[in-house]
């Protein structure tokens, strides 16, 4: 770490100063300031591990008193353990047929009832009470079982201060709402789909992107209430887009037996370079409201950790739409200058000292620049000057920090931090609309994206504002090369259309030749450089085309025609597709109709990511605020750690070893500074901040620290490791083949595991 981020000072203040204003009350929220403050956060150590499940600790929650922490796990048991003590209280049976993904207490009732949800598509509700008058093995009859959900419930939300009524989130596309006041239970003897409690249907909700209209099936993966709006309900699943609703704007309970068209949301909330990449694998995996209500975090599996505000009142947040997403980041120059200012007029000698201090991380992260060595350390420098808690840095200083963070980012390579230098290039143009190097760094950007005309542009622009370089000039030379290879490679392409399109729609003779015959015929040499040097991934898609033949089979429901199946290769802008003779549902083309009529949403933007961890392995990966006013943001990882980023600046200031394999749960006690922790392993853990010194690492004893780096980079490789044409679970589980012949290809079962 650099000698100026050593002697950092903390930026929310000295914890001695805090204490001292409590003597003459000065301080209203000093509790709070302690709890949520940076060097409390630096020595969190393990306290406890907590031993009594049988099987992966899947999901862990707080009573709304912090005096009790509910489990649920792989083993079907929910346990509930005390804060003071560590000791577990109850262990219950709940008679689960499958992993339980989400528990809670329900709100105002003494911590009496608890819910659950599994992989047995069931939610049950249980009386603690009741739990210690029988067998510890023997399973607890539930007060309520909701068999409603066809897949798996995978999230859990209540209203704080409503004991009345729980929310379930499944992989089927709904959400439902269970009333206690209505029915304990099901209908006896009844289907799924005569339950009226459906209070979302996104069954019809999914979009591979901004443009799209919703048409596919949307399997929830999180919900989450607003703590301070009770009616702004949010949910991820298997797409790019969390959507905001107003439950008060909805209609009313419907059952599943018809699939609705999809409600209007209040917000999409999508980072702008993940809105339009129509990758089936990118979803997300959590989602969740700040504890003010007013920022959203998202999770994606493959991807970062997102921060968003709920709200655009200012311009600090930009909303856009499908046709704004090319113009923020591929079309040529063309900024409005800002209205420069001066830097700002230091009146105490605390403000002096940090500006000081920022010139100096500046200094820092401009050498490592030079030097290409640390490069994430350089970053971290820049975003603690841009984002952090200290005073403003001026116009000067952050344009100049805008340009080093945009060439760290383009040189170190991460997943997406071309993107993000896209988005500092965008922003020191803003201020500088002449500025050769915010020209340079776009067109190297725009290189590495395989936007090659685009990148012509601002390479040539960077020429004229300074015909000197020979950087600038030797850009310029190198696109003129592409470019031309590219127009000679599309028009051999042309020539060699007609056969390839033959092969293409040619009928196949088993499915290994859909999922494993090699593309021999490369595309024109800009695509090909575009995949060698983007962050885009081949992918398999899925779509049903309706048969054309007038002897199609009508199923029950009017809206649904027997098709073909389609298999979509995908690799960036060009399409191979492929035909198997198959059999599913399709909508009619009555909403093929609906298509053309569609206007895409308008989306939030996010306003700052977090990088670090890795999320690919599990799809139950929790980003948690920590403290009472999400001071910071914290992940698990595929790599067993746990990760702690301050909010405001999105820099790293806590990383621990958290599990033997993967950490999926946090979860921030509501008033100490204590923080739980679940995955892979069977215990849970315990993490409270008394270790000696403040330490980036757990532990915060004497010696040297890991190195923090290598952790991060294997990280970011293992996100980017796979780009392997595998096949889609979605496709396994619409198919459900079970034989598979030369030639043919018929259903088959396929359980997911």
């Amino acid at each position: 770490m650099a000698p100026e981020m050593q002697t950092w000072s903390f930026p929310d203040g000295n914890v001695a100063s805090i204490v001292e204003d409590r003597q003459i009350g000065s301080r209203q929220d000093m509790k709070r300031r302690l709890k949520e403050h940076s060097s409390l956060i630096q020595r969190l150590i393990l306290d406890t591990e907590m031993e009594g499940h049988q099987g992966c600790v899947n999901a862990i929650a707080w009573n709304a008193k912090g005096s009790l922490l509910i489990s649920g796990s792989d083993d079907t048991r929910i346990n509930i353990w005390s804060y003071n003590d560590r000791g577990l209280l109850h262990s219950i049976e709940t008679g689960h047929n499958a992993n339980i993904f989400c528990t809670k207490f329900v709100p105002e009732t003494s911590d009496e009832l608890v819910v659950s949800g599994a992989g047995d598509a069931e939610v049950r509700i249980f009386s603690l009470s009741h739990s210690s008058s029988r067998s510890a093995e023997a399973p607890l009859e539930p007060l309520a079982s909701y068999k409603c959900h066809t897949r798996r419930v995978k999230k859990l939300a209540v209203e704080p201060g409503n004991p009345n009524v729980i929310w379930s989130a499944s992989e089927d596309g709904t959400l439902r709402q269970h009333d206690l006041r209505e029915v304990s239970s099901c209908p006896s003897g009844s289907s799924n789909h005569e339950c009226h409690n459906v209070l979302l249907d996104l069954r019809r909700g999914s979009k591979k992107s901004l443009a799209d209209p919703p048409k596919y099936c949307l399997p929830l993966k999180s919900c989450d209430i607003s703590p301070t709006h009770p009616h702004q309900l949010l949910v991820g699943g298997s797409d790019a887009f969390a959507r905001l609703y107003d439950r008060r704007m909805l209609s009313s309970l419907s059952s599943s037996q018809m699939k609705m068209k999809p409600p209007p949301c209040v917000n999409y909330f999508c980072p702008l370079h993940l809105s339009e990449h129509k990758k089936s694998s990118l979803h997300l995996t959590h989602v969740t409201f700040s504890p003010n209500g007013e920022e959203v975090l998202l999770s994606y599996s493959g991807e970062h950790v997102y921060l968003m505000d709920v709200k655009c009142d200012d311009d600090s947040t930009m909303r856009y739409t499908a046709a704004d997403v090319p113009k923020y980041l591929y079309l040529a120059p063309g900024f409005e200058e800002l209205k420069l200012t001066s830097s700002p007029a230091c009146c105490s000698y605390r403000m002096t000292h940090r500006l000081d201090l920022y010139k100096n991380l500046v200094q820092t992260a401009a050498n490592i620049l030079e030097e290409n060595s640390n490069l994430y350390l350089g970053i971290e420098a820049c975003n603690e000057v841009l984002d952090g808690k200290g005073p403003d840095v001026g116009v000067s200083l952050r344009y100049e920090c805008l340009c080093i963070r945009a060439a760290l980012l383009l040189k170190m390579k991460w997943k997406n931090d071309v993107y993000m230098a896209i988005r500092d290039c965008r922003s020191a143009l803003r201020i500088n609309p002449s500025s050769f190097k915010a020209h340079f760094y776009m067109a190297e950007a725009l290189m590495q994206l395989g936007k090659l005309k685009e990148a012509f542009e601002f390479a040539k622009m960077a020429v004229n504002l300074a015909p000197s370089n020979c950087e600038a000039a030797d850009m310029v030379a190198t696109i003129k090369i592409h470019l031309a290879a590219a127009e000679a490679e599309k028009g051999k392409k042309d020539t060699e259309e007609t056969a390839r399109s033959e092969i293409r729609h040619g009928r196949l003779r088993s499915l290994s030749d859909v999922l494993f015959r090699a593309e021999l015929n490369n595309t024109h040499l800009e695509s090909r450089y575009e995949r060698e040097h983007s962050d885009c991934e081949e992918e398999m898609e899925l779509d049903f085309e309706t048969a054309i033949s007038g002897d199609e089979v009508r199923e029950t429901d009017s809206n649904i025609l027997r098709g073909s199946l389609n298999l979509r290769f995908r690799r960036d802008d060009s399409t191979r597709e492929s035909f198997i003779n198959g059999s599913e549902g399709l909508p009619s083309p009555s909403s093929q109709t609906e298509c053309l009529i569609y206007q895409p949403e308008i989306t939030i933007d996010m306003k700052r990511r977090y990088i670090g961890h890795c999320n690919v392995g599990t799809d139950i990966k929790q980003a948690s605020f920590l403290g009472g006013q999400g001071e910071f943001v914290a992940s698990g990882s595929d790599d067993g750690r746990w990760f702690i980023w301050e909010k405001k600046s999105g820099r790293l200031v806590k990383m621990l070893a958290g599990d033997e394999s993967v950490v999926n749960c946090i979860q921030c006690h509501p008033f100490d500074c204590a923080i739980a922790t679940s995955g892979i392993d069977y215990t849970i853990k315990m993490w409270t901040p008394h270790a000696l010194v403040p330490s980036m690492v757990a532990g915060g004893a004497a010696g040297p620290e890991p190195d923090i780096f290598s952790a991060i980079e294997m990280n970011q490789r293992e996100i980017c490791r796979s780009r392997e044409v595998l096949l889609p679970l979605e496709f396994l589980e619409r198919i459900r083949m079970h034989e598979l012949a030369e030639g043919t290809l018929h259903p088959f079962e396929c359980a997911q595991s």
